[in-house]
């Protein structure tokens, strides 16, 4: 998943992004209210992760914001505020979820799939087509019960891919869900990812179709 931090504490920041990239997430980071509010206005993210105490601007402001301009991305506040009071305003505000710092991370992440599962439309943390079988929890796939071996770019790309069945993806778009702003990656590169995962995908109905000039569709076969 392609996620924003709002954070200001630099330790803390620090520790999140390198646990929540070692899962294979992409995570771009802004310390000030003002400038994750201007960021958020042209980026798209899967998950915002939203500290409320935040030099420019408070997190619900920027939460406000957000709403206020139908930009319905799931927000998780991350807070040392404890109080009902708080928790209230920051849900009333927007927010999908609350969590009272200091989190536990394995919490965090279970917390952040159950987001991206509700966007998808999905329930349940595994995804079944055929003998392709996919657990977004433990990051693994299996075809007719091996290992794919994928890569954790590969991973990024087969969640992108089956939470947007169905729908056409620019390479932009790939790329942006793929990589955070300071990887500056290539379409060339997204061109190679595609095409391992294809071939480590053939012979289940999970295809994924190139549209010359458009881009990238995935859908299920009728078997």
């Amino acid at each position: 998943m392609r996620m924003l931090l709002v954070e200001d504490n630099d330790d803390l920041a620090e520790t999140i992004i390198d646990r929540l990239r070692s899962e294979g997430h992409s995570i771009d980071r802004e310390s000030n209210g003002d400038q994750a509010n201007s960021l958020l206005r042209h980026a798209q993210f899967d998950i915002v992760l939203l500290d409320i105490n935040l030099p420019g601007r408070s997190g619900y402001e920027v939460l406000r914001s957000m709403r206020a301009r139908d930009d319905q991305t799931p927000v998780i506040i991350l807070t040392a505020r404890s109080q009902i009071d708080d928790r209230v305003s920051g849900l009333d505000a927007g927010a999908d979820d609350y969590m009272v710092k200091p989190v536990d991370f394995r919490e965090l992440s279970a917390r952040c799939r159950v987001l991206a599962r509700r966007k998808a439309g999905n329930a349940s943390n595994v995804f079944t087509a055929g003998d392709l079988v996919f657990d977004r929890g433990a990051k693994r796939a299996t075809v007719r019960g091996q290992d794919a071996e994928l890569r954790a770019r590969e991973i990024q790309l087969l969640e992108i891919l089956i939470g947007n069945l169905g729908r056409m993806l620019t390479k932009e778009e790939v790329a942006d869900k793929l990589y955070s702003f300071d990887e500056a990656p290539s379409l060339n590169a997204v061109e190679q990812i595609v095409a391992r995962l294809r071939k480590k995908l053939e012979g289940t109905p999970l295809v994924v179709k190139t549209a010359r000039g458009l881009g990238y569709m995935a859908y299920v076969a009728e078997e």
